[in-house]
């Protein structure tokens, strides 16, 4: 069974995409398809980093957690809120830190705001940030707009039907990637 780690990228009071977060998990481990664990951004509430993490000379003990999480997940979802059509610094941050860690990382984005397009001005620059590092985005998105009709808190969906076709889809592209990943000698 592979291992997916679920990168929840919002630091903010009162976020709203931690809720997605919280929904995959459930989503995943209710279905039985992979073992799940949210590296919540917040939680390990990282100072702004100024150099790689392989060129640091004294990494904290929560980087080299968050580098080795990253590095031996079969997959990677990331959880991220539009800011101004952007993504946020506490990601860019993260990805920035690392570099191998990412290389041929099958990486599905989740992109969610409170307004009607559901954050997909962001896939762009977060694909072309990935695409640079070398990760393997899954050629599939999963928007939410209005997150906070869309989801409880604790991560329930309004329309549980017709999130879970949604997410059915989108977490059947991340399977296969991981899949195809792990037939690959290389």
């Amino acid at each position: 069974m592979p291992h997916i780690i679920i990168i929840s990228s919002s630091v903010r009071t009162g976020r709203n995409s931690h809720r997605v977060a919280l929904y995959f998990k459930t989503y995943l481990e209710s279905n039985n398809l992979s073992t799940v664990e949210i590296l919540d951004l917040k939680e390990y509430n990282f100072p702004l980093f100024d150099e790689r993490l392989r060129f640091q000379k004294s990494p904290t003990a929560k980087m080299l957690d968050f580098a080795n999480k990253v590095k031996t997940a079969d997959g990677i979802l990331i959880v991220t809120p539009e800011y101004n059509g952007g993504y946020p610094a506490s990601l860019k941050n993260v990805i920035d830190l690392l570099y191998e860690e990412w290389h041929r990382k099958p990486v599905a984005i989740s992109t969610v705001s409170d307004g009607s397009f559901g954050g997909t001005q962001v896939i762009t620059s977060l694909q072309f940030s990935l695409w640079k590092i070398r990760a393997w985005t899954v050629p599939a998105m999963f928007p939410v707009p209005k997150v906070d009709e869309a989801f409880d808190e604790n991560g329930n969906p309004a329309d549980k039907i017709a999130t879970d076709k949604r997410a059915k889809k989108f977490i059947d592209e991340l399977l296969w990637c991981i899949e195809a990943k792990n037939k690959m000698t290389i």
